[in-house]
This record gives structure tokens, sequence and C-alpha cells, in this order.
């Protein structure tokens, strides 16, 4: 189980020295992708580094692909099996094919993958270099080499390069991207572009590196920090990317500097998830419920929910807490309810009212589709209040420290999920990295999120750098 809990933040407080402020999210329901015509290059070397924090698992989704027809192609993707498959085909013959052995299958965590090719040198084992992590990856399943100054399918005026998709428009990317690099004519090692940490040297992180490299003719650098052209190449080249079902709204400010909680896909297999697993769904009539892959147990905490579509009618969502130790087991069923087997407290605001572990708390408004409810958690009194849209149930006073005045009470002490139930419904999940806009963007007292109300003071949204913080 992929879960970021309190004592696991060393990735937060490593001092990175360079910060990543932005992302790209990839929708693969909306068919998202970006897109340029290469011109003519190296077809013997090349170098590609990018930050990925995957959504879907276990199904085909190309990362980068270099397409001029079926017989002419060259990619890298997550095969079905959560693999790095990296191949090229030219004049109808596969002339290379390297497939991992590992499997990546943390919807919680960054992944830094570089490839680098030069065809050109002397051990057949050297001319496809891959890292993950600042790891060298060395055992394939699938490892056949390409030959000596063999030519790849790239760099033509007549292929056409996507992130995130492959060339027929299939295989789309679900996830999010930051700091892609794509360099022509030059192989670069996986320290170009990044460094463990002097006091966490297991910890691998990016490094301000843009200056130092040689791009060559197609190559281009996307930090996304343009919201209204995250296409934008900003290594000097001017090589912009079309984006295709992209919108500035798909700008995220979490990083591989800054990892936000998203929503845990590896907890319910039930739900359908999207939006760089920050949207639920779930069209049956079945209770169910999505939390964080974030834990917290001290602090206090702010979050968002919208519910963005109800077939049923009656907004039977449920939003709040439960205890970690007990996340597997909530995720069945509803928040503010006690299955069988669980411990620990479960405190969920349904369209009714509070409930906590099967009891009503008698308050707590109605709400319907588009409205917002806010849960701020206070793991240090033992408190979660809620909001709608901006008002806080029960006279509810997130600040009131001890006195807890109008809140749901829980256990000190404990490690905390937030989430929500989905029940023939859709809803959305701002842990401060939305996927739609907000009329007023709202950070926390530390200067991260993106809320549609600003968090009571103290509380932060649910983030590594501010978990380094709380500690």
């Amino acid at each position: 189980m992929s879960l970021i809990l309190p004592g696991n933040v060393a990735s937060a407080t490593a001092s990175t020295g360079y910060d990543v402020d932005n992302s790209c999210r990839f929708n693969d329901d909306d068919s998202a992708y970006l897109s340029r015509t290469q011109a003519s290059g190296s077809t013997t070397k090349f170098t590609y580094s990018a930050w990925m924090k995957r959504g879907k698992l276990g199904d085909a989704q190309d990362f980068l692909d270099v397409y001029n027809d079926n017989n002419n192609r060259f990619g890298f993707f997550w095969n079905d099996d959560d693999q790095i498959d990296m191949y090229n085909k030219i004049s109808g013959s596969v002339n290379f094919q390297k497939i991992t052995t590992a499997k990546y299958r943390d919807p919680s965590a960054w992944y830094h993958v570089v490839i680098a090719a030069d065809t050109t040198l002397g051990a057949a084992e050297d001319r496809i270099k891959l890292w993950v992590n600042g790891v060298r990856v060395t055992s394939f399943g699938t490892n056949t080499n390409p030959g000596s100054s063999v030519n790849f399918s790239i760099h033509s005026s007549s292929h056409e390069q996507r992130i995130g998709s492959y060339g027929t428009g299939s295989s789309y990317y679900d996830g999010l991207y930051a700091e892609v690099f794509w360099i022509d004519g030059t192989a670069y090692a996986n320290t170009d572009f990044g460094e463990f940490d002097e006091d966490s040297p297991t910890i691998w992180k990016p490094k301000d590196c843009k200056d130092d490299l040689t791009f060559g003719t197609n190559g281009f650098y996307l930090d996304f920090a343009d919201s209204g052209d995250l296409g934008d190449d900003e290594s000097g080249n001017g090589n912009d990317f079309t984006e295709n079902n992209i919108a500035a709204t798909d700008q995220s400010s979490d990083s591989p500097t800054n990892n936000f909680a998203t929503l845990n896909s590896l907890y319910k297999s039930g739900v359908t998830f999207a939006e760089g697993n920050t949207q639920a769904d779930n069209q049956s009539s079945d209770w169910t419920t999505a939390l964080s892959t974030i834990g917290v147990a001290n602090g206090q905490w702010y979050a968002e929910f919208k519910v963005t579509d109800d077939a049923s009618g009656t907004t039977r969502n449920s939003f709040g807490v439960c205890n970690a130790t007990d996340g597997t087991v909530i995720a069945e069923n509803e928040l503010g309810y006690q299955p069988t087997g669980a411990v620990g407290d479960s405190v969920g605001f349904s369209s009714t009212a509070v409930h906590k572990n099967d009891s009503d708390l008698g308050w707590g408004n109605s709400y319907a589709v588009n409205d917002i409810i806010s849960v701020a958690l206070d793991c240090d009194n033992g408190a979660v209040y809620f909001a709608k849209n901006g008002t806080w149930e029960n006279s509810g006073d997130p600040t009131s420290g001890a006195s807890r005045t109008g809140a749901a009470t829980i256990t000190v002490g404990e490690t905390y999920l937030l989430g929500g139930t989905v029940y023939n419904s859709t809803y959305q999940a701002n842990f401060g990295n939305p996927t739609y806009a907000n009329s007023s963007d709202a950070a926390d007292a530390n200067g991260y999120g993106a809320f549609e109300y600003a968090p009571p003071s103290g509380y932060l949204a649910l983030c590594t750098k501010n978990l380094a913080e709380e500690g």
C-alpha cells in the first residue's frame, strides 16, 4: 500500500536548492497530449529526462512518442504491467526494445526517468541507458539492444513528436509531468538532471540544469510555468508544443519538490480515478470511499471537496477523515460508519448530517452538486470541522483549539486520512492542487495550495513541504 506518513517525509525535508513550482496534469479521458513536428537532427543520439507522477495504473500509456507510420515509430511507455517499455521500429523492423522487469506502481510518488542513447558506442548495453530516481536500471525482461550506429526513427520533418499519447491517437497518459527535457545529439547522464541529497543520500532530487545543456536542433525544455501556454519551450530553441485537450486548469503546483496529496488508487478498485487521481467516480449503487495518499498524525490540515456529478439525485456523498490503520476497510464503505473489522475513528459529513462511527451527531446542512465542502482536521486537539461553501457547520470554529467549538471529536495520536465517499456520483478533491478553476486561489499561511476558501489560521495544505514543517 502506497502511503506517505508523517515519519516518511525525507523527500520533503531534503534541501533541494532548486524548487520545481509547476507540473502539467494529463487526463486520459480527455485524450490530452502535446505535439510538435520535428526537424532534421541526430538519428543516433538523444536524451529524455522527465519527472512523472502516475495516475492510472495497469494500462498502456505513452509518455513520449515519435510517429511517422506503423512501420516507422519510436517511443517509451508504461505497459499493461506497469513496466517501462522502450522501442524503435524502422522500415517495419524492430531494431531495439527494452522492457524493465521492475514495475512502477506507486501513485503517491514522483518518478524521475532518464533515457540516454548513443548507438555509436562499442558496448551494446551502453547504447541505451535508463535511470529511475537516480539508479541505473540493468534488469530487463526483453533486452534487444540497437546495433552499432543504428538509426532511430526520430528527427525528421515528417515525424510528429508527442508527449502523453501514441501517434495514432491512443494510449493516453494519465498523471502529471514536470521538468521535461529532450536533447537532440547528446547522450547525457542522469546526474546532469538530478542529484542525491547530501543530508538524505537515498533521496533523488532535481537540479537547475537548463543552462548547462546543449539542446541540439530538436531539443526542448518544458517547465509548465505559463498556464496559458503549457507547451512553451524554455530551452531557447522555440520548439513549442501544441496543447491538445489541455487547459490552463491543468497546470498544477504538485511537483517533485512539493508532493501534494491525491486520492490513493491502490485502496479501492471499484472507483474510477481521473485528473491525476484527484477525481473519483462510481456510477454504481455501492458505497465506496477514496482516501488521500498522505496521512497525518499532528498539526492542522485543510482540504476541499466538490461533487461534480450526481446520478442518484440525492447527493449521497460523505466527506471527512478516517483512521489510517483501517483505511482499506473504510474504503469499501462510507465515511462516518464503522464496517466490520474496523477500528479507530471515522467521521463524515454526508448530505444529511455529520456521522461518527455509525452515530448521527445531529448537525450538518444538506448540500448538492457544485457545493464545496471544506474539511479542517486538527490532529493536535482531536477535532474535525466542516464547512459548506465557506460557512462552518454547527457554528464551528477551527481556531478554537482545545475547546473544539462545533467540531466532531476524534482520538489524538492516531494517523488520519482525508477523503470522500462516492455513490452513483463523481467528486473532485482539492488538497491544494485543484483540477477546476477557483474564483479566488487562496493559499495557506506558508503560501502553498490554491483553495476556493481561505484555510483557517494555522491550517495547511496537505503537501510534503508542509509535512516537513510540521515534523
